[in-house]
Parts: structure tokens; sequence; C-alpha cells
């Protein structure tokens, strides 16, 4: 991810990385905000932004930007809730604090602004796929913004981004959709998305999952049969993405 970020900003002066929720990104935060790794990439330049959150306030638990907030950036530092606030120094943690990323470069869906208005999921999908669209260039002829990075998991029943089994997303123009909340799978909130096909563009896709209860859908994700409205996260089966699987999460998938 370092490379890619880097890479990115000495080819085009800027790197915009759209990443996910879950458990997939925590240990991949923490690694960027070790100083090995943080030094390497001109953060200033680094624009990061959401495939995909659970329609609830940035400070909510099940918010997919909290755990930026709290691991990527450890915000808790710099506003006094742990360590002196001062310098960003976590004495609680004893360690410095994550990456030095400026607030207005993290873009998160405005959840929040469009709970307070009442313009639901729909409205805030609206107004993030505007904001998508006007700051990340498209390339090639399509209408897709290409984002140099997009991190994902996957979810136990095949899914990527909040784009579920037979999801309407892959039916749709719309850069950002609304998404009901699902009622086969935790937790059971309204979701905002990014359309998949901005998978088809990336320069760079990561795909990142582990665990045994992963592995059944990974097995049919990379089996013979290819139906993305079944399992989406064959969308991201393509040239440029990079899959890292533990153990665990690969042990049905056919051997070489």
């Amino acid at each position: 991810g370092v490379a890619l970020l880097a890479a990115a900003v000495r080819d085009r002066g800027v790197a915009n990385w759209a990443t996910t929720g879950g458990s997939t990104p925590t240990g991949i935060y923490r690694a960027l905000g070790s100083p090995h790794l943080r030094d390497g990439v001109a953060w200033e330049r680094v624009h990061v932004w959401f495939g995909d959150d659970r329609y609830v306030p940035r400070d909510h638990p099940r918010s997919t930007v909290r755990l930026v907030d709290d691991v990527l950036l450890r915000t808790g530092a710099y506003s006094g809730q742990s360590g002196s606030g001062e310098s960003g120094i976590d004495v609680a943690l004893g360690r410095e604090t994550g990456v030095p990323l400026a607030a207005v470069n993290v873009h998160p869906f405005p959840c929040a602004e469009a709970i307070g208005e009442g313009s639901g999921p729909e409205g805030c999908a609206a107004r993030y796929g505007e904001e998508v669209a006007g700051a990340v260039a498209t390339d090639g002829g399509t209408p897709w913004p290409v984002f140099d990075l997009v991190l994902l998991g996957v979810g136990q029943d095949g899914h990527i981004l909040s784009v579920f089994p037979g999801s309407p997303a892959f039916d749709s123009t719309a850069l950002a959709l609304a998404i009901p909340a699902p009622t086969h799978i935790e937790p059971h909130v309204p979701r905002v998305t990014l359309n998949p096909a901005i998978l088809d563009v990336a320069r760079s896709t990561v795909v990142v999952s582990h665990g045994a209860a992963k592995a059944e859908a990974l097995g049919c994700v990379f089996g013979p049969v290819r139906d993305e409205r079944r399992w989406p996260a064959q969308r991201a089966r393509r040239a440029g993405a990079t899959w890292i699987l533990d153990e665990a999460a690969a042990a049905a998938l056919a051997r070489a």
C-alpha cells in the first residue's frame, strides 16, 4: 500500500485511496502508522475516500470513518483524549500517533449531515457521488473515477463494498448508492456505497480477508462459476488486483 500511494504521488502529484470498513483494515492502518512505513509517503498529498459506510454518524461504533480516526490517524492523542494533546505523542500507548493526514484530506460519506437534514441515505449517496466526481479524475473515456488504490474486504456472503448478492448496484449508473439495511448479515443498518464499477478502472485493488468464516465464500469466488451477482467479490478478480488471504480464509480454494 505504501508503495502504491507513494508512486501515485510521484507520478500524478496526488494519491486517491478508497478504503473499507469492517475488521479488514485495522492491521493495515496500524502498520501504516509505524515510522518505517509512515515516513515513506507524502501524506499531505494523499486523499482518503470510502468505498462504503453504514448510515450512522462518524463517531458511531459502526462507522467506517471512526476506524480511520481511531487507528490510522489516532486523533485521540491530538484531541487530548489520550496523551497531552500538544505534540500528538500518545502517552498512554507509548508511541507516536498515526499518519500525518490533514482532516481536509479525509472524505467521508456525509452521513451525519444527511441524518441532520433528514435527506436519508439517498441524499447522502447523491451528495457523495457529486463530491467524488468533482475531485477524482476519470481516465480512458469511462465515466468512473479512477482511484489509485481501492482497499476491500470480503463478507461471509461474498459481498464487497456494500454490494450484496443480487444488489441493484450492478444495474445502476449512479456513482454512489443507498443500500437498504441487509437482513441476512449484521449489522442490520442502511448502507451507502460506491458503485462496484469503480473496481473496473482502479489502478490498484487490494483485497484482504482472514478467518475460517470467509473460506466457503472465497471458495466460490475463486471457483469455476463466474457469477458476480451471486458472489460480488468476483468483481475484484481482475488484472491489477492483489488478494491477501490467510490459510484459514484460503482453505476452500483449489490447490494448484
